[in-house]
């Protein structure tokens, strides 16, 4: 404990302890969010789902279900989904109707309020009959209030209190609209569910744990493929798909922390051990033995660990707190308080890392030999590399592992980071290597400026990667929020449709179209639509063929809208096999991407279901899409006759200028099971959801920059004693304190400036792989990157180098030489 006191005054020791607790606050505060969620969506999954158990379903629930759950005892309830045009007061709205069965809902609550909204009441039933219950914006954009009728379909009901709060809503279509709830047994006077028409039935049901795991048990060899039992993370996207890509994302980010943090504990810890060489041969010679020695300075190390890992697990909890306030948009009302054991987790994580990167170094003590005491130039043999590297990579690995769940991702992210980094850092070697060659046509000055950088070349290389991996994670993270929405904007044809028709009734589509084209609105073709889902690829089950997380995986978990065409729908492109060369029924063409994703090749057998009949169809083409142009695009296209026979709707896209939009009034009164969809609408909800992920992204990245300052102080540290030598001799022979000033800001800018031009290339190079090969948007180099991003890094890096060490400049030359 004397030893460590003393050596806590030197600056070695500070930044290992800033590193690690900026390690283990960003670990921590990932492992309490991730921790958090788990348990908010499995102690709170009943509530979720308004249920114990929930069904979903195109069509209405069998008697035999019923009759089962009153069989086991097990209350049961329904409700139904569906979107229409509201038209009250010559407003119209877009609005979500849910109709609920009495005793919905059986798990949760709902929240309701009258015209003061100030007195929130919470209820455990639904709407009566002959009333309904609506949000807030449906008042306002209707023009009505508490009392007045509301007219659904051809259903008048009493608007009797406005819904704050249902502790089931889905986050899919229907969420992009304002709700209105109504009872179910007003659903058939409505007039709005036809054969065909789009609606999600939500069957519902209650009781004791054996009685559902029996009714379960009897149930599953029932289910058709369009019925599912739903389950917490597919069902609530805003739960479960989207924050858990958020928490695999920033669980990624914070392992690029761990590791910038790691090699600035490398290099604190390497000063430290050979500041360390004479006081451990001194120690050898008093007889103290090796493992004694190992465990002295292990022993401090410890200390360091609990010490800064405590802190770090404090700041981690305040910091889940800031990400759990910037994605509070997506989250439930309702969150799980934090756990001690993910608090824990950030405090191994912490201890971890520290002996992943500090022993290495630390081992060296226990080879220096006594004769060091008179032969100063003996210095003990370097760690093994395996050893150094195998821990840290052992670290980093579970790590990953543990976020991706996938040990060939894993493995992958290992190997071509490796590659990636090996590449990087022998392109930063040999600009240096050639920047040498500049050297005797430089000034005085600029000449023992870039020398401070080739002196170490192995530093400065790891200065160099450390902060050009923050910097580009900072940069693709900025840019590329920007960039997906304005570019996508900026590809949409003049006139691009902005509005989608759907549910339009076969015996409705020529009225429809000729009301289109009396009013003079662009309107794209008429596609007919089957739902359906994909079940078996070559007679084999297609989960087993999808890879997790990719976009089969997302197709074959939900309806597709499956369409039949005679021509190649426009702006569809072959890229294998032929469009039909006969009408025969019984061929498919399939879209390129999820082609690739399902492995699906030409001539292969795929079956479908509609409902719970059967269709089989042979893959004749593969197309490419374009999905920018707002037109209706479909994964599967079938030959005329094979759908024949099954419910369909129409589905058309069509431009509407804003002066237009009155036009709408006369088209859903007209035809009220047609749904009109404002794209404008969903647009600005996807901003919302993007903004909110990349700000706690960005949050993070915070900590990224933090701990690549923390790489350059150690780096600044583990050449001070030289750096101070060199000073000494400098002004002994005549140079003053400014002309050390000079080259110390020269050295820290160039090394910004070069971190900053790698950051530049890399940026660029994945910018535009990203919108070349996954968001299909044109790319331009952004030439403002290439002016900023250097400047900024030559700064940064200059001022901060400069601030660590500006007492060489003061130190006194004689005391410099009297110490060696």
């Amino acid at each position: 404990m004397r030893l460590l006191w003393r050596d806590s005054r030197s600056g070695e020791l500070t930044i290992l302890v800033l590193a690690l607790i900026i390690a283990v606050t960003s670990s921590t505060a990932i492992s309490l969010f991730a921790d958090r969620l788990q348990r908010t969506m499995t102690e709170q999954t009943a509530d979720f789902l308004a249920a114990d158990l929930v069904i979903t379903s195109p069509g209405i629930q069998p008697a035999s279900w019923i009759a089962k759950a009153r069989e086991l005892k097990l209350d049961h309830a329904q409700t139904a989904e569906f979107s229409s045009v509201l038209i009250e007061n010559d407003e119209m709205l877009l609005a979500s109707i849910k109709a609920v069965s009495d005793g919905y809902p059986l798990r949760g609550y709902l929240k309701i309020t009258g015209d003061d909204y100030l007195q929130e009441q919470t209820v455990h039933q639904g709407p009566g009959i002959g009333s309904a219950w609506v949000e807030k914006r449906v008042l306002s954009a209707l023009k009505l209030k508490l009392g007045d009728t509301l007219t659904v379909g051809e259903k008048k009901l009493i608007v009797s209190q406005i819904l704050t709060y249902e502790t089931d809503k889905q986050g899919n279509f229907y969420s992009f609209s304002p709700r209105v709830m109504m009872n179910n047994a007003d659903l058939p006077a409505t007039g709005i569910i036809q054969p065909g028409s789009h609606v999600h039935y939500f069957f519902q049901y209650r009781g004791a744990a054996n009685a559902l795991v029996e009714f379960n048990r009897w149930l599953k060899p029932q289910l058709n493929p369009s019925q599912r039992i739903l389950d917490i993370h597919e069902d609530r996207p805003e739960l479960g798909s989207a924050l858990s890509r958020a928490e695999r994302y920033l669980g990624l980010s914070s392992i690029i922390v761990i590791l910038i943090s790691g090699v600035a504990i490398a290099m604190a810890t390497r000063r430290y051990t050979e500041r360390h060489f004479n006081a451990t041969a001194i120690l050898r010679c008093l007889g103290i033995k090796q493992r004694e020695i190992l465990w002295l300075y292990g022993c401090q190390f410890l200390i360091l660990g609990v010490v800064a890992s405590g802190i770090g697990c404090l700041l981690g909890w305040i910091a889940q707190e800031g990400l759990f306030h910037l994605l509070r948009g997506l989250l439930p009302q309702q969150v799980a308080s934090p756990g001690v054991l993910a608090v824990f987790f950030g405090f191994v994580i912490g201890i971890a890392v520290l002996m992943a990167f500090a022993l290495p170094p630390l081992l060296r003590l226990k080879q220096v030999s006594p004769l060091r005491v008179l032969r100063r130039e003996l210095e003990p043999l370097p760690t093994s590399a395996w050893l150094v590297y195998g821990l840290a990579f052992g670290v980093i690995g579970l790590l990953l592992e543990r976020y991706t769940h996938d040990l060939k991702m894993t493995a992958t992210i290992l190997g071509v980071g490796l590659v990636t980094l090996l590449l990087l850092g022998s392109l930063v070697y040999g600009l240096l290597r050639l920047a040498a060659k500049f050297l005797p046509h430089l000034s005085l000055t600029w000449r023992f400026g870039l020398q401070g950088i080739l002196r170490n070349t192995q530093a400065s290389v790891s200065q160099i990667l450390a902060f050009s991996i923050t910097l580009v994670a900072m940069v693709l993270s900025f840019t590329v929020r920007t960039d997906l929405i304005d570019n996508w904007e900026k590809q949409l044809p003049e006139n691009a449709p902005n509005h989608f028709a759907l549910n339009i009734f076969s015996e409705q589509r020529t009225a429809f179209q000729q009301d289109m084209l009396k009013n003079n609105i662009q309107h794209s073709q008429f596609y007919p639509v089957v739902k359906g889902r994909l079940v078996e690829i070559n007679n084999t089950p297609v989960q087993q063929v999808v890879s997790k997380y990719s976009q089969g995986e997302g197709a074959i978990h939900r309806e597709l809208s499956l369409t039949w065409s005679k021509t190649l729908p426009e702006q569809n492109k072959i890229t294998a096999g032929e469009w039909w060369q006969n009408e025969q029924a019984g061929q498919v063409s399939v879209e390129q991407k999820l082609a690739d994703s399902l492995k699906i090749k030409l001539h292969d057998q795929l079956m479908f279901t509609v409902g719970s009949q059967k269709i089989n169809a042979t893959v004749t083409s593969i197309r490419m899409l374009d999905w920018d142009t707002m037109k209706p695009n479909f994964y599967m296209v079938f030959s005329p006759g094979t759908l024949d026979g099954y419910p369909s709707t129409f589905i058309t896209s069509f431009y509407l200028p804003e002066t237009q939009k009155n036009v709408l009034n006369t088209l859903v009164k007209k035809y009220p099971a047609t749904t009109i969809l404002e794209v404008d609408l969903i647009l600005k909800q996807f901003k919302t959801i993007l903004s909110q992920l990349t700000q706690a992204i960005n949050y993070l990245l915070y900590f990224s920059l933090l701990a690549g300052f923390t790489v350059l102080f150690a780096a600044v540290y583990a050449s001070l004693d030289y750096r101070i030598q060199e000073g000494a001799i400098i002004r002994t022979l005549g140079a003053k304190r400014s002309f050390l000033t000079k080259i110390h800001l020269i050295e820290f800018g160039l090394l910004g400036l070069i971190a900053g031009v790698i950051t530049v290339v890399i940026s660029e190079v994945l910018i535009y792989s990203l919108y070349s090969k996954v968001m299909h948007i044109d790319y331009s180099p952004n030439y403002y990157l290439w002016l900023v991003i250097p400047i900024i890094g030559s700064l940064c890096v200059g001022l901060a180098g400069y601030t660590g060490i500006r007492h060489v400049v003061n130190k006194s030359p004689v005391s410099v030489l009297r110490e060696l």
